[in-house]
């Protein structure tokens, strides 16, 4: 089994080594779509030697599968520019290649958060199909939380090892994140006609931080559970008055 390692960038240069480094053991080639980085991204990734293409950014389906055209192997392992394999998903992958095996395959993630490794608060464990066959696979979705479609008749094997996600280095961009990610999908929510009370953002709210912090024990991280927790309760609030924002534009 040959792999094409291929990732998409904008203005990554603080996790860009890091990834393309924990890919170059196990990676027979690896691609790297930027959608004009005004940092140095492209400089780093020149410098570890990948292939680097640049393009208008389309959305993260259409980006994702024009990615994957540009590979030459059969198999895709797709990975963030803030993602890095660990030591033991690297010998996973090691041992995979060996085998030629047809079947598609899955890591857990996990985050960590302005300097810790969380390991609860519906953040872990984290399961995600990152390894398939180029060949009838492609990504889907509209605007945000793009899926994987891949052959029905594959079976989903999970690799030993943890895709290490270092996603969140301050409070205030994990905010800025979560924020950016709601107004998209009040946006999608929007597009397929659907409408929220007033109340709705603060019972959203509500409901996101008890799941989080309580029923899925985010205490157990600390005040970083707790925080994770708080953030995602207000990006809830701004989702759906987002919403009832844009209703409110469309009926007037």
């Amino acid at each position: 089994m040959k792999i094409s390692a291929t990732i998409i960038t904008l203005n990554e240069e603080r996790n860009i080594e890091r990834c393309i480094r924990s890919l170059q053991d196990v990676a027979d080639e690896i691609i790297v779509l930027d959608s004009f980085s005004t940092d140095n991204t492209e400089e780093i990734c020149k410098g570890l030697g990948v292939r680097f293409e640049k393009r208008e950014w389309e959305g993260y389906s259409p980006s994702k599968n024009y990615l994957n055209s540009l590979a030459q192997f059969d198999y895709i392992l797709s990975i963030d520019a803030d993602e890095a394999l660990d030591e033991e998903l690297k010998q996973s992958i090691l041992e995979l290649k060996k085998l030629n095996d047809p079947e598609v395959y899955s890591v857990n993630r996990m985050t960590n958060y302005c300097g810790k490794w969380i390991k609860h608060s519906g953040w872990y464990p984290d399961i995600k199909v990152r390894l398939f066959p180029k060949k009838g696979s492609n990504w889907d979705g509209e605007i945000v939380h793009e899926e994987l479609v891949y052959p029905v008749n594959l079976e989903v094997v999970q690799l030993k090892g943890h895709l290490e996600h270092y996603s969140y280095y301050s409070f205030e961009g994990h905010r800025s994140r979560a924020d950016k990610y709601s107004a998209l999908t009040a946006q999608k929510m929007h597009d397929k006609g659907k409408k929220a009370s007033a109340l709705k953002p603060y019972i959203s709210a509500l409901g996101r931080f008890v799941s989080m912090y309580i029923i899925k024990r985010g205490f157990l991280d600390g005040v970083m559970g707790f925080k994770i927790a708080w953030i995602s309760a207000q990006s809830n609030v701004f989702k759906y008055k987002e919403l009832r924002r844009l209703n409110s534009v469309k009926s007037n």
